[in-house]
């Protein structure tokens, strides 16, 4: 999956509009890069943990030339399954169903402040033509 289909997938499962998807999207990889950057870990509990790593320096070796060389220490991101990621992929458990909350008072604030509509009177028009 790419990241248009998870921008797709979200917006279908979530009822959003794929602009405000992307933009949160946006937003939480930015984010988890920042504290990683920063060397935070960033933990999303039953999902995993970012975090960054120090690679230690080591001697490697050119394929072609089996001639050894030297790799630079690096931080590197890394990523550490949570228990229930893990027990949903291995099959050991079920992925709960999304449950979204429905927003409760653009509803209740768009109804009360509706005017009343005034009454139609479609028998007088009706009988009107009929007498002609």
């Amino acid at each position: 999956m790419n990241r248009a289909e998870l921008v797709d997938s979200v917006a279908q499962a979530t009822g959003q509009p794929k602009t405000e998807v992307t933009r949160t999207l946006s937003g939480l990889v930015h984010t988890i890069t920042s504290a990683l950057a920063k060397g935070d870990k960033v933990t999303l509990v039953g999902f995993g943990t970012f975090e960054r790593r120090n690679r230690k320096a080591r001697t490697g070796r050119n394929p072609r030339t089996l001639a050894p060389l030297k790799i630079a220490a690096a931080k590197v991101p890394a990523f550490r399954a949570g228990k229930e990621l893990k027990d949903i992929v291995n099959g050991r458990a079920k992925q709960p169903t999304l449950v979204l909350a429905k927003p409760k008072a653009k509803t209740a604030k768009k109804a009360a402040h509706k005017p009343a509509k005034k009454a139609h009177k479609p028998a007088k028009k009706a009988a009107k033509k009929k007498k002609r």
